[in-house]
This record gives structure tokens, C-alpha cells and sequence, in this order.
């Protein structure tokens, strides 16, 4: 008999599911695709299997399960069913696995009731994740559903750096403690930086800039995370599409007590009508650089506070990791605005940081370096792959089981 080597990688949001086949022989795409608009009007489903075109189709999907339906037919119809026998196994992103889950984990009943008990402290996203992971396991019950945490890369950090200065009491008893998200693509990151450089992961010490519409920055120290910016929830850190990123929390108080505003009002402020788009209307970095080269000074502010916030972080991760060996753009932004990676470390040569303006300029897909051979310090723009690295965790887990 032969092995099953196929994963099916499913990111269930609040009104979407991502999804991805790929074969572990290789790392093969054979499906991706996409379910939007779950329980509204005018639901959308994007599928494109491997070599092949894209397929759309528009009608209404009243919930996950209907989605999820919906993409095992695609799938089938590229011969690719749930019903294979060479699928392994089931991936899950889950946002939030608090303190407990390290690692990749099966989910069994018990496991899906303690990832329940972290909905308070992901509300918006874990829910999603257990909704998928239920439909999931509705359909083929008999298959491996593994739940990867976008927390557990960050488990390791030392326990003066995930504390808050607060009562140990008061925060135990509510969870309160640095977490850090986008776990999955910081670890595939800081090991693709290890594979481009001819190192191993163990040997270097590197910080990694997760740059999207959300992000976040790490400490990477032999392989092992130390530190990194984002906090109990996603808005701590550095400046983001709509997210404030760090804010004094008097503001909160003062915008209650003096400004009038609910506590929901502040919190729909300061995660979706701040960043980018609350200092110049629009969170596209694409389009904050268009208006700041044209001289609109709204964007000019908002793309150096975007900055200097980075800059603030890669000084800061520095210190903490005393040696940098490499430094890791990712993500949407980081991986395609040169102007944000050259702003970000211009003046940096004092700590062995530099960057070529040739290479910088280069627009590829593949892993590259793009600081002048000089440079003590490595910078490197690194795509990452969030459903390949959940992919490898899941087959890994299932193979060793």
C-alpha cells in the first residue's frame, strides 16, 4: 500500500476559507482556491488546480459547511476528492493556541474544547478555526485533522519578555501575556533566510519583518524565537493597514473618559481606522507610496511613522539579540516596496546593516540577498509560505504518529 502524501490546508476565517492540496512528495500545488462571502449575498468561489485555469463561480454560501461542500466538489473534479486514499491528513491554521499548544496537535474533542476556551482572547479568528475544523472533520472523520498555532513559533520566548509589568495574579487569571502571531510564516521565513545563506538555522541569530496588511517582527536566535512584537492580541507592535500597532493605553482610558467613546468605538478606532489608513485614508502601501512620491504629506507622514516604527524594532531586536546575523523582509509589503526595505535601514551601517539600491530594485518571487557584499549583516527579502510550512508540520506529525 501505498503512502498517503497529499495535504489538504484549510484557513477558515469569519466569511472565507482558504484553501490548498499540495502533494509532500515534492511540494506540489495540485489545487488552491478560495470561498468568500460565507452567509452573505453574492458569495464567490475562486479554484485553480494545478496547470490548469481558474474557475469562478458566484452563488450563495449560508455557511462554512456549504463552502467547504462546495470545494470538495472542485476538487473532486479534478480527481483530487476527499475521498483519496493519498490524502494524510487535514492542516488547520489557528490563531490562537495560547500557552499550552507548542506544537502541531491532533484535534480531538478535548483539544477543539481548550482551543473553545482561547475564543476570549481570539474572538474574531478562532471561532472561524473551529468552524473549519468541525465541517472538516464532518466530512471525512476518519482523517488526521491537525490544528497548526500561529502562537506556538513564539512559545519560547523567556518569561520576562512575554510578561506584561502587571499582577501576575490578575493577569494569569485572564490570560494576559505576549503571545505573537503570524507564527507559521516567521518560522518558514527564518528557515528559508538559513537554506539561501548555506547556514543552519541553529548558527544564526536574525529578525524577521513579516510585513502585510498585518505585521509583525521577530527576534530569531539559533532557530528559536526570543521575542517579537506583536502581543496578547494582533494590534501591539509595529504600524499596520488600519492597526495603531504600540499606543500609550492612557489613550484608551482618555478617549473613554474625555472623548465619550464606548469600548467598542475605541476598539474598531485603533484595529480598523488606524495605521496607514487613519493617517492618510488609505491602508494599500502600494498607493501610500504613489501619493508620498507626488508630494501629498499626508502619506508622507503616514509612510515615515510606518517607518520609524521598523526602525524603531530592528534597533530594539537588535540590542536583544546582541549578534545579527541576517535580516528577513516577508510578506506583501516586504517582499514588493524596495522604497519601505531602503527607508528601514538607511543610516543603519554603524550596526553592519546596508542594502544595494541595484539589488533592491529587483522584482522576483525567489528567495534573494539584497545587501552589498560588505555588509556584516545579511538582508535578504524571503517570501514566505504560510500553507507550505503548515503543510510540512502537518505531514511531519502524521508521518511520526
Amino acid at each position: 500500500m501505498t503512502e498517503a502524501t497529499r495535504i489538504l490546508v484549510l484557513n477558515a476565517g469569519s466569511s472565507s476559507v482558504k484553501y490548498q492540496l499540495i502533494d509532500m512528495v515534492d511540494g506540489t500545488r495540485l489545487a488552491a482556491g478560495l470561498v468568500e462571502r460565507i452567509g452573505e449575498h453574492g458569495g464567490r468561489l475562486l479554484h485553480t488546480p494545478h496547470g490548469g485555469e481558474r474557475r469562478e463561480s458566484t452563488r450563495p454560501f449560508p455557511g462554512h459547511a456549504a463552502a467547504l461542500k462546495a470545494m470538495a466538489e472542485e476538487l473532486a473534479a479534478d480527481g483530487l476528492g476527499l475521498d483519496s486514499p493519498d490524502l494524510a491528513a487535514v492542516g488547520h491554521r489557528v490563531v490562537h493556541g495560547g500557552k499550552r499548544f507548542t506544537a502541531p496537535t491532533v484535534v480531538d474533542d478535548e483539544v477543539l474544547t481548550e482551543i473553545r476556551r482561547l475564543v476570549p482572547v481570539a474572538p474574531l479568528h478562532n471561532p472561524a478555526n473551529i468552524t473549519g475544523i468541525e465541517v472538516a472533520r464532518a466530512l471525512r472523520p476518519d482523517l488526521p485533522q491537525i490544528a497548526v498555532f500561529d502562537t506556538a513559533f513564539h512559545t519560547t520566548i523567556p518569561e520576562h519578555a512575554a510578561r506584561y509589568a502587571i499582577d501576575p495574579a490578575v493577569a494569569d487569571e485572564h490570560r494576559v501575556r505576549r503571545y505573537g502571531f503570524h507564527g507559521t510564516s516567521h518560522q518558514y521565513v527564518s528557515r528559508a533566510t538559513a537554506r539561501l545563506l548555506g547556514r543552519a538555522p541553529s548558527e544564526l541569530n536574525m529578525i524577521v519583518l513579516h510585513l502585510g496588511n498585518g505585521a509583525s517582527a521577530s527576534a530569531v536566535a539559533g532557530g528559536v524565537c526570543v521575542e517579537t512584537s506583536m502581543g496578547l492580541t494582533p494590534l501591539e507592535g509595529l504600524v499596520m493597514g488600519t492597526r495603531s500597532g504600540d499606543i500609550d493605553p492612557g489613550v484608551i482610558f482618555h478617549l473613554h473618559r474625555v472623548g465619550g467613546l464606548s469600548i467598542d468605538e475605541i476598539d474598531e478606532l485603533l484595529n480598523r481606522r488606524s495605521g496607514l489608513l487613519g493617517l492618510c485614508g488609505e491602508n494599500d502601501m502600494r498607493e501610500v507610496m504613489r501619493r508620498t512620491e507626488a508630494g501629498d504629506p499626508a502619506a508622507e507622514l503616514a509612510f515615515n511613522a510606518y517607518v520609524h516604527r521598523l526602525r524603531k524594532y530592528l534597533g530594539g531586536y537588535y540590542a536583544v539579540l546582541g549578534r545579527v546575523d541576517a535580516i528577513a523582509f516577508t510578506a506583501g509589503v516586504g517582499e514588493n516596496a524596495a522604497p519601505v526595505r531602503a527607508a528601514a535601514t538607511a543610516g543603519l551601517e554603524a550596526l553592519g546593516i546596508a542594502v544595494d539600491p541595484e539589488l533592491n530594485s529587483v522584482r522576483s518571487t525567489e528567495a534573494r540577498v539584497i545587501s552589498p557584499p560588505y555588509a556584516r549583516v545579511t538582508v535578504a527579502v524571503v517570501p514566505t509560505d504560510e500553507e507550505l510550512e503548515i503543510a510540512q508540520q502537518a505531514y511531519t506529525l502524521v508521518r511520526n504518529s
